[in-house]
């Protein structure tokens, strides 16, 4: 079990104490003093391992099967003795233009917190360090922890969308530089970059409503006065939703323009081919005429015939490339 025990500490007051190593003993602890909590840290429990959390805090075996597999929607339930609440951390490679997801899992309930993470994204140390440097956040119990972690996770979504934004306005240089081929990998890329912003969107669009809920009143075992920081994330959240979805919508723009150009280009291939091919056909049709071998051809009899076919399929060809020049088809 310790294995998966990231960190187990009691908060009274809002600062770090001492308390029992087993959890079983902090929770009695923590619920015998009335103004402290626990915040129980897991990653990738077992169904064992978790079944003892569970029982001792007394989970809903709903959440519990929720937690214990992953792949989940964000979402917030309410159950009878605790707060369930999903969130996806998200992280982003620039180099290969990856977003991956991982799954973040918190309970809350009388005087516990339990936080449950899939992934190696969005360690928490880094949350529980800020929240420890700010005991007058901290003082407001099981709900600054929610708080916490949601402000972070929804702030690294920010910056995502922002990195997301930068790799879209070059992609968007490179499709419309008047260098740009039509060649299918950039539509390949295209595409790619468009599934990477729909893997974005799934984890911050299904948040909206459970930050609306936190942000309104009556959610059990959240504070009364968390409501403002909690409307805090939401707009933070919204802005973040706004921005995926115009990703999105100029993904699919570029792709459309992408794909026009290549039709253009593809038309103007074909015009000049045909064009070729036209001046092509007259000397091959003369010479074609001339090719018959017939014993009467009145052209034979002329001196200046020979002269005059050329020079004649020569004017004919001469007129068509200025033709076609002029028409923009050459």
């Amino acid at each position: 079990m310790p294995a998966v025990i990231v960190d187990c500490a009691i908060y009274r007051g809002g600062r770090r104490t001492d308390g029992p190593a087993d959890f079983s003993d902090a929770l009695a602890a923590a619920r015998a003093e009335g103004d402290a909590f626990l915040w129980l840290g897991l990653h990738e429990a077992t169904e064992h391992e978790f079944a003892l959390v569970s029982s001792e805090f007394g989970l809903h075996p709903l959440a519990v099967e929720d937690a214990l597999h992953a792949h989940q929607r964000p979402k917030l339930e309410v159950y009878d003795d605790s707060l369930f609440v999903v969130l996806k951390p998200v992280t982003y490679e620039p180099r290969g233009d990856t977003v991956s997801t991982g799954e973040l899992m918190v309970f809350i309930g009388d005087s516990f917190v339990v936080t449950v993470r899939h992934g190696e994204g969005a360690p928490l140390s880094a949350v529980r360090r800020r929240l420890e440097a700010e005991p007058e956040v901290l003082a407001h119990g099981p709900t600054s922890v929610l708080y916490a972690v949601s402000d972070a996770i929804v702030d690294h979504y920010v910056e995502v969308a922002d990195e997301l934004q930068l790799d879209l306005e070059e992609l968007e240089e490179e499709v419309f530089s008047p260098d740009a081929g039509s060649s299918t990998p950039t539509a390949a890329r295209i595409y790619d970059f468009k599934r990477q912003v729909l893997e974005f969107r799934r984890a911050t669009g299904p948040l909206a409503a459970p930050m609306a809920r936190l942000a309104g009143a009556g959610v059990p075992f959240v504070h009364e006065h968390a409501q403002p920081f909690f409307r805090d994330v939401n707009d933070h959240l919204l802005h973040v939703n706004e921005q995926v979805e115009g990703l999105d919508r100029l993904l699919t723009d570029i792709l459309s323009a992408h794909l026009a150009q290549m039709g253009v280009r593809q038309n103007d291939d074909m015009r000049k081919i045909s064009a070729w091919a036209a001046m092509a056909a007259v000397p091959t049709m003369v010479a074609g005429i001339y090719g018959m071998n017939f014993r009467h051809m009145p052209e034979l009899t002329y001196v200046w015939a020979y002269p005059a076919v050329i020079a004649l399929m020569a004017v004919t060809v001469f007129g068509l490339h200025r033709q076609f020049k002029r028409r923009g088809w050459l």
